[in-house]
C-alpha cells in the first residue's frame, strides 16, 4: 500500500484575499498589508471628511481677503476730499501753478504777480584763498552774531577756526531758527554766504552788533537778495495801480477757495478750475469691480447646478448668506441719514448703478453701471454724486427751527433721529428727547445733547425756535455709501465677532475632532497590524510543526512500505 500526503493546499478567505504555501517560514507581509489597507479605508474616509471642512475654511479666508481689499479701496476715497477730484489749469505755468482740492469752485480767475516773495541772502565782501584758511588767528574765541526775524543768535568760533568750521557751527547750532550758512566759491576765492530759509517782509536777516570775529561785521557783507512779500492781484483787485495783495510766501492757500497756488514768476495767468469727472468715474468703477469680485466669490461657493442639482462648497451656509444679504442691502438701500425728498440723490440706483437681475446674463447678480445715466449726472451735478458716495457727518435738519452744532466723531453715529423739545412760557427748554431717548439740555444756551449709551451720544442741537410749546422734527448726520460699506466690512471681517471668524473657529473645532479620530484610528490600526503579525507568526510556527510531523509520518510510511 502506498500513500502520498501533499503540502498545505491553498486557502481562500473573505474579501477575495488568497494565500498559499503556509508554513515553512512563509512570508505573510503581503497578506498583513492587505488586511491593514482594508482597515485604513476608515482613515481615508476621515481625511476626506476633514478636507471638506478645510476647503470651506480656505473659501472663508479667500472671501475675507477680498472683503478686506474692498475695504482698503473704500477707505481710500470715503471722504469728500478723497473722492472729489478737481483740476486747475494755468495759462502760464511759469507765473503760477495751482492744485485744486475737493472744495475748489469751478470757474476762472485772473492772477497778476508783480513780485515773488523772497528770502534775505547775503555774502562776505572779502574772500579767502581756501575754505580751510584760518579766519580767527587770535588765541581766543571770537563771536559771530546774526539777527533773524528780530532775534539775535550768537555763535563762538575757536582760535584758528576756519571758514568751514564757522559754517558747521552755524548750521549745527540747536537754536538755529532757519538760517543756512554755506561756503561760496567764485573760481578764485571762498566766501561765507548766509541765507534765511523763510520768505516775506518779516524774515529779516542782519549781522549782529555783538560780532567780534574780524572781517565778518555788518560792513563786511553785501546783500544778494532782500526779503520781501509777494505782491499780486486777483481778478483785477485791488483796483488801484500801486495796491497789491501781499503774502509772506509763494505758496498760497487762503486766496482762492480750495486752491493751493504756487507763485513761480512775475506776469499774468488765467486759472481755470473744472471737475475731473474721469478721475471720479475711475474711483466708482474700482468700487464696482472690487464689489463684484466679492459677489462672484459668494456666487461661486453657494450656487447650485440646476442641471445636476449639485450644491457648491458653501451652499446654504448661514454665515455666507448673512454677509451676502448685508452687503447687498447696504449697496441697494438709501444712504444713512439721506432723505429721498431732501437730497438730490439718496441711492445708487438713481445714479445708474444697479444689480443685474437678468437671468442668464454674464453679469447676473453683479453690479453694473449704466454709463449714459451716470455720466450725465456726474457732468451736471458732481457735488451731489460725491455727497452720496463720500459724505461724512454732513448735517441735515427738517426745519430751520433747529440746527446741528457739533458731534463726536466715531462716537456719534450717523443716521436720522427724531427730535422733540418743549419750551415753557418764559422761553426756557423744560424737556427734550432725541430718537425717543431723554436728552440733556441747557435752558440758558438752548443746546440739546444726546446722552451716552445711545447712537445719538455727543450730538449737540441748537434750538432756534424757543417759542412756548412743543417743537419736533428730524435731524440727521449723513454718511456716504463708501463709509457705510467700510464700517459694515469692519464688522463682517472682525477677528473676534465677525461671522467668518466665528465660522472659522467652529470649523477649527470640527477639524480638530476629526484629527483626534484619525489619531485614534492610526493607533488602533497599528495595534491591529502588530496583533496580525503575532497571530500569523504563531500560525507559521504551528504549520512548521505540522510539516515536521508530516515528514515524520511520510518517512514512517515509506519505511513500512519497504518492509
Amino acid at each position: 500500500m502506498s500513500s502520498t500526503v501533499s503540502s498545505y493546499t491553498p486557502v481562500t478567505t473573505s474579501g477575495q484575499i488568497t494565500y498559499t504555501g503556509l508554513g515553512n517560514g512563509t512570508d505573510f507581509t503581503q497578506l498583513i498589508t492587505k488586511l491593514v489597507q482594508v482597515e485604513q479605508s476608515r482613515i481615508t474616509t476621515l481625511q476626506t471628511w476633514k478636507k471638506s471642512w478645510t476647503n470651506k475654511q480656505e473659501a472663508f479666508q479667500e472671501l475675507n481677503t477680498e472683503m478686506l481689499t474692498l475695504k482698503t479701496t473704500l477707505d481710500s476715497m470715503d471722504t469728500i476730499d478723497e473722492f472729489m477730484s478737481k483740476v486747475t489749469d494755468s495759462t502760464d505755468s511759469t507765473v503760477v501753478a495751482a492744485v485744486a482740492g475737493a472744495g475748489a469752485v469751478n470757474g476762472t480767475h485772473e492772477l497778476v504777480v508783480n513780485r515773488l516773495a523772497t528770502a534775505k541772502a547775503m555774502v562776505t565782501t572779502t574772500g579767502y584763498a581756501s575754505a580751510t584758511t584760518d579766519i580767527n588767528p587770535s588765541s581766543s574765541d571770537a563771536i559771530f552774531a546774526y539777527t533773524y526775524k528780530g532775534v539775535t543768535y550768537s555763535n563762538s568760533l575757536g582760535a584758528n577756526g576756519t571758514l568751514t568750521d564757522l559754517v558747521s557751527i552755524i548750521n549745527n547750532d540747536p537754536s538755529n531758527p532757519g538760517v543756512k550758512a554755506s561756503v561760496s566759491y567764485d573760481g578764485t576765492k571762498y566766501y561765507l554766504q548766509l541765507r534765511g530759509m523763510d520768505t516775506g517782509s518779516t524774515a529779516s536777516l542782519t549781522i549782529g552788533s555783538g560780532t567780534s570775529l574780524s572781517g565778518f561785521g555788518s560792513a563786511n557783507f553785501s546783500t544778494i537778495t532782500s526779503n520781501a512779500s509777494a505782491q499780486l492781484k486777483l481778478d483785477g483787485w485791488p483796483a488801484a495801480a500801486n495796491s497789491w495783495i501781499t503774502r509772506e510766501t509763494n505758496s498760497i492757500t487762503d486766496l482762492v477757495t480750495g486752491q493751493t497756488l504756487t507763485l513761480k514768476g512775475t506776469g499774468s495767468s488765467t486759472l481755470t478750475t473744472t471737475t475731473d469727472t474721469d478721475s471720479i468715474k475711475e474711483k466708482v468703477e474700482s468700487f464696482v469691480k472690487q464689489m463684484n469680485t466679492v459677489r462672484t466669490l459668494i456666487q461661486d461657493c453657494t450656487k447650485v447646478d440646476t442641471s445636476t442639482n449639485q450644491a457648491s462648497l458653501l451652499t446654504g451656509n448661514y454665515g455666507i448668506q448673512l454677509i451676502d444679504t448685508n452687503l447687498k442691502d447696504a449697496v441697494a438701500g438709501i444712504g444713512i441719514g439721506f432723505d429721498y425728498d431732501a437730497d438730490k440723490y439718496s441711492a445708487l440706483s438713481q445714479l445708474g448703478i444697479l444689480t443685474d437681475a437678468q437671468e442668464g446674463s454674464t453679469t447676473e447678480g453683479l453690479l453694473v453701471i449704466n454709463d449714459d445715466v451716470f455720466d450725465a449726472i456726474l457732468s451736471s451735478n458732481a457735488d451731489a454724486v460725491a455727497q452720496l458716495f463720500a459724505d461724512q457727518y454732513a448735517g441735515r435738519t427738517s426745519s430751520s427751527d433747529f440746527s446741528i452744532t457739533s458731534y463726536i466723531k466715531n462716537t456719534t453715529k450717523c443716521g436720522t433721529y427724531g427730535l422733540s423739545y418743549t419750551v415753557a412760557s418764559n422761553g426756557k427748554i423744560t424737556s427734550a428727547t432725541i430718537n425717543g431717548h431723554p436728552a440733556s439740555f441747557s435752558s440758558n444756551s438752548n443746546l440739546i445733547t444726546g446722552k451716552h449709551g445711545y447712537d445719538e451720544a455727543g450730538m449737540v442741537i441748537r434750538a432756534i425756535d424757543v417759542s412756548p410749546g412743543t417743537h419736533s422734527g428730524e435731524v440727521a448726520l449723513k454718511q456716504g455709501k463708501f463709509g457705510q460699506l467700510s464700517n459694515l466690512l469692519t464688522e463682517l471681517t472682525d477677528t473676534t465677532d465677525g461671522p467668518l471668524h466665528i465660522l472659522d473657529d467652529n470649523y477649527d473645532d470640527i477639524t480638530a475632532m476629526i484629527d483626534d479620530k484619525i489619531a485614534f484610528e492610526q493607533r488602533r490600526i497599528s495595534t491591529y497590524a502588530a496583533n496580525l503579525r503575532k497571530r500569523f507568526a504563531k500560525v507559521d510556527s504551528l504549520l512548521g510543526t505540522y510539516n515536521e510531523q508530516q515528514k515524520q509520518l511520510t518517512s514512517a510510511v515509506d519505511k513500512l512500505s519497504s518492509d
